[in-house]
C-alpha cells in the first residue's frame, strides 16, 4: 500500500492553507504533531507535481465513467451514495491495517466535521439540482468562476490576497473554458442562482478542506470570523476521509429518500440489475474511494487555488475527450477554448512554482 500511496511532498509552505501575506513566513511553519500518513523519508516523498497529475487523471476517468453509469443508472443522489459507502469501507480497512493513526479530536473538533460534512452534502445536491435548470454549458462556465470566489473568499475571511501574476494567469482558464463548452447558455432566474450558490459552496469547501489538514501556526493567516472558519485539526488526507465518508453516506441516502429516488432505485433494481451492471458500479465506487484519497492529499500539498484551476483544465480536457471517444463535433471556438485553458494552466502552474521558490514576491 506504501508504494500505491506515496506521500505528498509537504514543504513547510504546504500544510496550511496557501494564503499568505509574506512568502517569507514559510520557514516559521510547524510541522504535523501526530503519526502522519504513509511516513516515509523525505528522500522517497513525491513531488506537487505528482499529487496533481495524479488528481487531474481521477478526477477526469471518473468524469466520464460517471458520464456513461448515470446514461443507465440516472441516480445521482444515489450513486454519491455509493462513492460515501465505498469511501466509509476502505478507510476502515486502511485503518485497521494501521495504515495511518488518527488524529486525536475534541467534542468541538468532531462538531466543526459534522458541520463539514453538511457544506459537502449541500454542494452536492446544489450542484445536482441546478444541473436541471440550467444547460451543461452554462452550468461549466458559470463553475469556472470558482478561483475568482476563492480569492473573494480569502480576502473576506482572511484579509489576504493572491499575487497579481496568478489573477492575471486564471483570465485565459476562466475565458477558456466560456470557448470550450460555447452552446446554448439558456437558463432560469432560479437555476442561475442555483449554480451561482454551488460555485460559492465549492470555493467555500475547497478552502476548508484545506483548512482542515493544515497545522495551526502563529505565523499563519488568522481568520477575521473565527466561527465560520473550522479548525486546524492537521488531519491527513486518509484521516479526513474516514471520518466525512460516513456523515456524507448518511445525508445522501436521506436525501436520494426525500427527493424520492430511492424508491425508483428499488424499482430500477428489480428491472433492471444484471452482475455485470453491479460489477461496473462497484467498481466506479472504487474510482471514486482513490479519487476521494488523491484529492484531499493534493488539496493539502498543493492548496485549494491550484485544485481549482486544475478542475478547470480538467474540465476542458473532458469535453476534448468527450470529442475523441464519442466522435462528437468539435468547432473552432472550441478549440479555441482548450488551447486557452491548458495555456492558461501551464501558466498558473509556472507562477505557483516561481512563487514557491520565492522569486516573484506577493
Amino acid at each position: 500500500m506504501q508504494d500505491l500511496l506515496p506521500p505528498p511532498a509537504v514543504s513547510s509552505s504546504d500544510i496550511r492553507i496557501p494564503i499568505h501575506n509574506d512568502p517569507s513566513d514559510h520557514d516559521n511553519v510547524t510541522t504535523e504533531k501526530h503519526t502522519p500518513l504513509l511516513e516515509t523519508n523525505p528522500s522517497t516523498r513525491r513531488s506537487l507535481a505528482f499529487w496533481l497529475i495524479l488528481y487531474f487523471c481521477f478526477n477526469l476517468g471518473l468524469t466520464l465513467y460517471n458520464k456513461g453509469v448515470l446514461i443507465h443508472f440516472p441516480f445521482p443522489y444515489t450513486l454519491t451514495a455509493l462513492h460515501a459507502f465505498c469511501g466509509t469501507i476502505g478507510g476502515l480497512i486502511l485503518l485497521k491495517n494501521g495504515t495511518f493513526i488518527p488524529a486525536k479530536l475534541t467534542d468541538t473538533d468532531n462538531l466543526a466535521l459534522a458541520a463539514f460534512s453538511v457544506l459537502y452534502t449541500i454542494n452536492i445536491a446544489v450542484s445536482n439540482v441546478s444541473l436541471h435548470l440550467v444547460t451543461v454549458p452554462f452550468h461549466q462556465v458559470v463553475r469556472a468562476a470558482t478561483p475568482i470566489f476563492i480569492i473573494l473568499l480569502s480576502i473576506f475571511l482572511f484579509g489576504t490576497r493572491s499575487s497579481n501574476h496568478k489573477m492575471v494567469s486564471l483570465v485565459p482558464v476562466m475565458a477558456g473554458v466560456g470557448f470550450a463548452t460555447y452552446g446554448d447558455y439558456s437558463y432560469t432566474t432560479s437555476g442561475l442562482l442555483l449554480t451561482v450558490l454551488g460555485t460559492v459552496l465549492a470555493a467555500i469547501k475547497t478552502i476548508y478542506t484545506s483548512i482542515l489538514q493544515s497545522s495551526p501556526s502563529p505565523t499563519s493567516p488568522q481568520p477575521r470570523l473565527n466561527f465560520v472558519v473550522p479548525p486546524r485539526l492537521q488531519l491527513h488526507p486518509l484521516d479526513l476521509l474516514t471520518r466525512m465518508a460516513p456523515l456524507a453516506f448518511i445525508q445522501c441516502v436521506v436525501l436520494a429518500s426525500l427527493t424520492g429516488e430511492l424508491s425508483r432505485v428499488r424499482t430500477w433494481g428489480l428491472d433492471e440489475m444484471t452482475p455485470v451492471k453491479a460489477a461496473l458500479l462497484g467498481v466506479n465506487g472504487l474510482i471514486a474511494f482513490g479519487l476521494n484519497i488523491v484529492s484531499f492529499t493534493a488539496n493539502r500539498a498543493a492548496g485549494p487555488l491550484s485544485m481549482t484551476v486544475a478542475a478547470n483544465v480538467k474540465q476542458v480536457l473532458s469535453v476534448f475527450c468527450a470529442v475523441v471517444l464519442f466522435k462528437l463535433t468539435i468547432t473552432p471556438t472550441n478549440a479555441l477554448g482548450i488551447v486557452l485553458t491548458l495555456t492558461g494552466g501551464m501558466w498558473y502552474a509556472a507562477v505557483e512554482y516561481q512563487e514557491k521558490r520565492g522569486r516573484w514576491r506577493k
